[in-house]
């Protein structure tokens, strides 16, 4: 079952992070066809944040087709987003987790890391950078 954090300093929406969090659990194949998500009312206890941003963020899901309600039941998973390639990611991992490295150890914290990354990633899939 995934464990969701909420980041408050960060801006955004509680509930725009409950979605992102479960797609990339998703992406990254921790959740599956099938799995329940924790019901509104764990995620409120764990959080301490106001149901509907849960049923938001749940709605959004279902509306996206990744998960369906089952009454009675809880909320579960209806599809993936994992490619085939998700599984061979070791070798990445540990480069990021080496770079992540190089930056904390030149002294940059994770939301300069974080802006980087995102910069590599903004150009390298809009062809700007070879």
């Amino acid at each position: 079952m995934i464990a969701y954090r909420i980041d408050r300093a960060s801006g955004i929406p509680a509930y725009v992070q409950l979605i992102a969090q479960t797609k990339r659990a998703l992406r990254l194949g921790q959740l599956a066809p099938g799995d329940k998500l924790p019901t509104a009312k764990e995620v409120v206890t764990e959080l301490a944040i106001n149901p509907n941003t849960v049923l938001k963020a749940y709605r959004e899901l279902e509306t996206e087709g990744l998960v369906e309600p089952r009454a009675g039941l809880g909320t579960f998973v209806t599809t993936t987003l994992a490619k085939p390639g998700m599984a061979e990611t070791e070798i990445l991992r540990a480069q990021l987790r080496a770079a992540f490295a190089t930056g904390r150890d030149a002294g940059l914290d994770r939301d300069d890391i974080e802006a980087l990354v995102h910069d590599a990633l903004d150009a390298y899939f809009t062809g700007d950078q070879p």
